[in-house]
C-alpha cells in the first residue's frame, strides 16, 4: 500500500490487478498447470518421434506390464471373489507403467495430443504414434494371457466371469457411458504424473488409478481386452474375437471421448496464451498454412 498527498491509501500499482493478463503478468498465471503443459509438449515430442521398432516395442512392453496386473486381479479375484480387492491388485500393472516407462494407448490421450495442438508435431505421427502402441498392446496382452491360462488353469471360471462382464455390457449407452469413464480416468492420471518429477509421487495417481478402473469395471480398451483373451484362451468362452473386436472398439471411441475432450482440451483451456505461445512457434516440419518450415542450411523440411 502507498500514501498519497491527501493521506489516502491505494493500492500498489506495480501489483497485479484484476483481470489482468497471464501472458502479460506472470503473477496471476497458472504456473504449476503451464509447467505441465510444457513437459507433456516435451514428453510428445519424443514419443511422435520414435522409430518404427522403438514405438513397437515399448508397446508391446506396456501390454506385459497391464498382462502382470491382469494376472494379480484374477488372483485375488479367485482367492476372495471380492472385485474390490482384485482392482487393487491390479493396480500393480499401472505401477509397472509408470516405473518401467512402457505405454498404454490411452496413455496417450494427452501427451502428444497436446503436442499436436501446440503445433510441435503432426497429426499423422500421432495417429501412427497410435496405431503402433495399440497393436503392441493387444499382441503383447493376448500372448501374456495365453500364458497365464496355461500357468493356472484354475483361474478359468475367474477369466471367463472377468472377461465376459464386458461383452455382456454390450454396445449400448452404458457400455459407452463406462468407456467414457475409464478414458477420463487414465488420463487424469497421466496429467497427474506431469504435475510432478518424483516417481514416489506419481505412484500415488498409478494405485487409485488402477484401483478405480478394475475395481469399478470402467470400460478401458485394452484392460477389457486383456481380460476378453483371458477368458477365450480357456476354450469355453461363450463369446468369439468378432465380439472382442465390437467391445473394444466401443471402449476405444469411448475412451478417446473422455481422454481428449474432457481432460486434455480443458485442461489446455487453462493456460491458452501458453498454448498460443506454442502455436507461433510451431516445430520443424509442422506446417503453416500452405508454407513448410525451412529447415537446416535452407533445406525445405519434407524435400
Amino acid at each position: 500500500m502507498t500514501r498519497t498527498a491527501a493521506g489516502q491509501d491505494r493500492q500498489d500499482d506495480s501489483r497485479p490487478g484484476v483481470g489482468s493478463d497471464p501472458a502479460d503478468e506472470p503473477a496471476v498465471a497458472e504456473r504449476e498447470v503451464e509447467e505441465a503443459f510444457k513437459r507433456s509438449i516435451d514428453e510428445g515430442r519424443r514419443r511422435l518421434s520414435r522409430r518404427s521398432w522403438p514405438l513397437l516395442a515399448t508397446g508391446l512392453l506396456g501390454g506385459i506390464d497391464v498382462g502382470t496386473g491382469v494376472l494379480a486381479l484374477l488372483i485375488v479375484e479367485h482367492e476372495t471373489g471380492n472385485v474390490l480387492l482384485a482392482g487393487l491388485a491390479f493396480s500393480l500393472g499401472f505401477i509397472a507403467l509408470s516405473l518401467a516407462k512402457s505405454e498404454l494407448f490411452t496413455e496417450d490421450f494427452l501427451v502428444p495430443v497436446s503436442t499436436v495442438i501446440a503445433r510441435q508435431g503432426r497429426f499423422r505421427m500421432l495417429i501412427r504414434l497410435w496405431l503402433g502402441t495399440l497393436v503392441g498392446n493387444l499382441l503383447a496382452g493376448w500372448a501374456f494371457t495365453f500364458l497365464i491360462v496355461q500357468g493356472y488353469p484354475q483361474l478359468s471360471e475367474t477369466a471367463l466371469e472377468a472377461g465376459g462382464h464386458y461383452v455382456e455390457l454390450g454396445l449400448g449407452w452404458r457400455a459407452f457411458a463406462l468407456a467414457v469413464l475409464g478414458g477420463t480416468a487414465i488420463t487424469l492420471m497421466t496429467w497427474m504424473q506431469h504435475n510432478t518429477e518424483s516417481a514416489g509421487v506419481k505412484l500415488i495417481p498409478a494405485v487409485t488409478t488402477g484401483s478405480l478402473l478394475a475395481g469399478a469395471q470402467l470400460n478401458h480398451a485394452i484392460v477389457n481386452s486383456l481380460l476378453i483373451f483371458s477368458a477365450l484362451h480357456t476354450g469355453r468362452a461363450p463369446f468369439g474375437y468378432a465380439d472382442w473386436a465390437a467391445t473394444a472398439g466401443l471402449a476405444a471411441i469411448g475412451n478417446i471421448v473422455g481422454g481428449v475432450v474432457l481432460v486434455t482440451l480443458l485442461r489446455l483451456f487453462q493456460v491458452p496464451h501458453t498454448v498460443k505461445q506454442e502455436r507461433a512457434h510451431p516445430a520443424l516440419g509442422v506446417p503453416i498454412g500452405d508454407s513448410r518450415r525451412v529447415g537446416g542450411e535452407g533445406r525445405v523440411e519434407g524435400q
